[in-house]
């Protein structure tokens, strides 16, 4: 840097002696004017881009991220390579029964505690809305620059103040299989089957058909578990408005396509996340008798395609790739997502910024992240002690649509594409992620779904009515929000 600043000076003075030397000037004197402006901002980015060089070596310390998921793992090795004298100590604590959420709020404000928290749509509004997370509003041109989707801001906003952002965003889509498709429906083009499940009611008559074409074993979905999303992206108000509970009409419209679909046999039965509903996706689903069931659909989001449904479509004896096809399905939704944020009180405040805006603001590292550049032997040269598992596969489907434009053209003939039956997942997800609402989300959701599960179960059981689980549920949520006005529940027949 000081010498860059000697060479300017000493051009600076050489210019005024030639200056002084010169003769008078001649009419091409203009021209030579007007191309000063351009040589003197080369020279101001020149100078810009070495002192971000500086800057960049400048960070030093060690960061503390705390994750439930290995995805932010990758960054992590990615930003040390960049920042030899930064040190990520990086915890990662599974989200079974909320054990990852208590362990971070207990280390909160604690010698303990760490910088950076990775927080899952589930329960990233409800992080945002409190007072655990640093202000980030710092940041926020970059989301302009990248043209960070707006959803994506959204939800890691509340009251003018941006907490939180995210590396992906998170439209969903529908997954069938195109040889069921062509057997059952006569056709496995997507725009053919798009028409034949544009709505609820085209879709249900869709089911009907493929409940016929097999002999019993061929179900629609896995589970209705998987529509819940779709059903709550398409309300028209939020769980809690002016502090009293919505049972918005979608929410009841749930209910009666969840016990459709559970009646008519239009669904597996398997428990979402479960080995079966997995094993429908590699076509070794059976029942209790060892009958195998064959699955046609998963309402999944873009992560949902690299991370759950390619992975699972392999098994010892079969391989259901490049048998599936992608498709908008009955209803616009997204589903999911991690955000990033800084604790607040953080001792390593700005390198935890830093970090932040490395993972979800950075556009070479996003187009690194969605394009496979992070391969194992990427991130081993930088760290030797990475696990040999640790990696990122290309088409997770990132939040800056300066990035989705610049690289969707290369997932075409992609192995991606290929497994797809040539479709660009890319392209698909581009068009929908525009459409996201992210106003629908609130601090209690997690807690309020969660209470629905089991009571409804036991209504798709058959165990208790409609009008009990409605009960049920409004109870549940009553003992976890006493503050909160409950309505009555629904009237049912």
């Amino acid at each position: 840097m000081k010498r860059l600043s000697f060479i300017l000076s000493l051009l600076v003075v050489l210019s005024m002696l030639l200056a002084a030397c010169a003769p008078a000037a001649t009419e091409e004197a203009p021209a030579a004017t007007e191309e000063a402006p351009a040589a003197t901002e080369e020279a101001a980015a020149t100078e810009e881009a070495a002192a971000t060089e500086e800057a960049a070596a400048d960070l030093e310390g060690t960061l503390n991220v705390w994750a439930f998921t290995n995805e932010i793992r990758t960054m992590a090795i990615a930003f040390e390579g960049l920042h030899p004298n930064v040190d990520v100590v990086y915890t990662m604590i599974p989200m079974t029964n909320g054990e990852y959420q208590t362990k971070v709020k207990a280390a909160a404000g604690t010698a303990d505690s760490p910088d950076v928290v990775a927080l899952e749509a589930a329960f990233v509004k409800e992080w945002v809305e409190a007072d655990l997370l640093a202000d980030l509003n710092e940041l926020l041109p970059l989301t302009e620059e990248l043209k960070t989707f707006p959803s994506v801001v959204e939800v890691g906003s509340y009251e003018g103040v941006t907490k939180a952002y995210s590396y992906q965003a998170t439209p969903g889509a529908f997954f069938y299989r195109r040889s069921i498709a062509t057997e059952c429906l006569g056709t496995d083009d997507p725009a053919e089957v798009q028409a034949m499940v544009a709505d609820l009611d085209k879709f249900v008559e869709t089911a009907a058909k493929i409940k016929e074409c097999g002999t019993g074993d061929y179900f629609t979905v896995g589970t209705p578990g998987e529509m819940f999303n779709p059903f709550l992206a398409n309300r028209e108000q939020p769980w809690i408005v002016d502090d009293e509970l919505v049972i918005d009409p979608m929410v009841e419209e749930y209910v009666k396509f969840a016990k459709l679909m559970r009646d008519n046999g239009y669904e597996s039965q398997a428990t979402q996340w479960s080995e079966g509903w997995f094993a429908g996706m590699n076509d070794t689903l059976k029942d209790a008798n060892g009958t195998p069931k064959k699955v046609f659909s998963y309402f999944l989001p873009t992560w949902g395609l690299p991370y759950v449904l390619i992975p699972n479509s392999k098994s010892d004896s079969t391989d259901t790739g490049g048998d599936w096809a992608m498709i908008n399905g009955p209803m616009a939704y997204q589903w999911g997502g991690t955000w990033v944020g800084v604790l607040e009180g953080s001792p390593n405040s700005e390198l935890a910024k830093e970090f932040v805006k490395f993972v979800a603001l950075d556009e070479e590292n996003l187009t690194n992240w969605a394009t496979g550049v992070y391969t194992n032997d990427y991130l081993k040269a930088i760290d030797p002690e990475t696990p040999d598992d640790q990696a990122q596969a290309p088409g997770d489907f990132v939040s800056s649509q300066v990035v989705v434009e610049k690289i969707t053209s290369s997932f075409d003939g992609s192995d991606l594409a290929k497994w797809l039956g040539g479709q660009n997942s890319y392209a698909a997800f581009a068009q929908a992620a525009p459409n996201v609402n992210g106003a629908l989300l609130t601090g209690s959701d997690d807690a309020i779904q969660r209470a629905l599960n089991d009571p409804l179960a036991s209504y798709l059981n058959g165990d208790i009515t409609e009008a009990e689980m409605w009960t049920q549920w409004l109870d549940a949520v009553r003992n976890e929000f006493p503050d909160l006005l409950i309505p009555e529940p629904p009237v049912t027949e």
